[in-house]
């Protein structure tokens, strides 16, 4: 098991071209409607678990436009939300001006903070698309102070969002040497290896969002290929390529067919992650 803080990846200029793609992706489309339209109940569900009270310190990582931030604040406590992409946190805070956030730009595998920061470190469906999982968790749990309160809500690999990974996986470049699929932060086994015995009492909540935003098939295509960054990014690579955009098409159509479960809904499932810093 995994006690041990690991050092961050050495290629700096390699990681540095990575997180400009990142940012590039989160920053296109409209995720802030994603976010408000589809799943806004997610950063909700994860506060609720975490029982924050007033007061305490609390970090969201990877925060968008303040999903589970917003909610935390609500609480009376001091909220950081913090984002690789620096359009999401802009939009967040013109959404939320008066919801006494502190809006900071922050590479999830690299935090600002010193050690022990923070009572609180959570993150909805954000810190799982940091290209390195190991850094990503040793980073949160380095600015989570000893005994505080950690709480993780990811996509699952076997639920609707794991397959749409899954699905454009063959429509798009191959990731760099030691980047891992963002649904391994739903896996049980994964997170575990992760966090090694550095967290106790970790516990594992797996429930499903209901989604019936899309009449169609294509109306979830359309949708997700317009407004999710790394759909919308999918396509744009296959510019010149409409054959396999079409092959795309017909894939993503696939999908929503088979996750439909009569009139148009769909079941998105997550895992929440909870547990305390030894």
């Amino acid at each position: 098991m995994n006690s041990q803080i690991t050092a961050p990846p050495t290629d700096v200029d390699g990681d540095a071209a990575l997180k400009q793609r990142h940012r590039t992706m989160w920053a296109s489309g409209h995720y802030d409607r994603v976010a408000r339209e589809i799943i806004p109940e997610l950063g909700q569900r994860l506060v609720a678990s975490l029982a924050i009270t007033s007061g305490e310190r609390v970090l969201d990582i990877a925060a968008g436009t303040g999903n589970a931030a917003v909610p935390a604040a609500r609480t009376g406590a001091t909220v950081v939300a913090s984002d690789l992409t620096p359009e999401l946190l802009e939009t967040g805070r013109a959404e939320h001006p008066d919801a006494g956030i502190d809006w900071q730009v922050a590479d999830a595998e690299a935090l600002p903070w010193p050690d022990g920061s923070y009572d609180v470190v959570l993150s909805t469906v954000g810190v799982m698309f940091a290209p390195h999982h190991q850094a990503a968790a040793d980073e949160l749990l380095r600015v989570l102070r000893p005994g505080g309160r950690l709480g993780l809500l990811s996509w699952t690999p076997e639920g609707f969002i794991g397959r749409l990974f899954a699905t454009m996986r063959d429509f798009v470049p191959a990731p760099p040497a030691g980047v891992q699929p963002p649904p391994l932060w739903g896996d049980e086994a994964h997170v575990r290896e992760l966090f090694g015995d550095r967290v106790e009492d970790l516990a594992f909540d797996r429930a499903h969002v209901d989604v019936d935003a899309f009449p169609g098939r294509e109306d979830f295509r359309a949708y997700f290929r317009d407004n999710y960054g790394p759909t919308l990014m999918a396509y744009r690579a296959l510019a010149d390529r409409p054959d396999r955009r079409a092959e795309l098409d017909a894939a993503l159509d696939a999908l929503a067919a088979d996750a439909d479960e009569g009139s148009g809904r769909m079941r998105w499932e997550y895992v929440v992650v909870s547990g305390r810093r030894r």
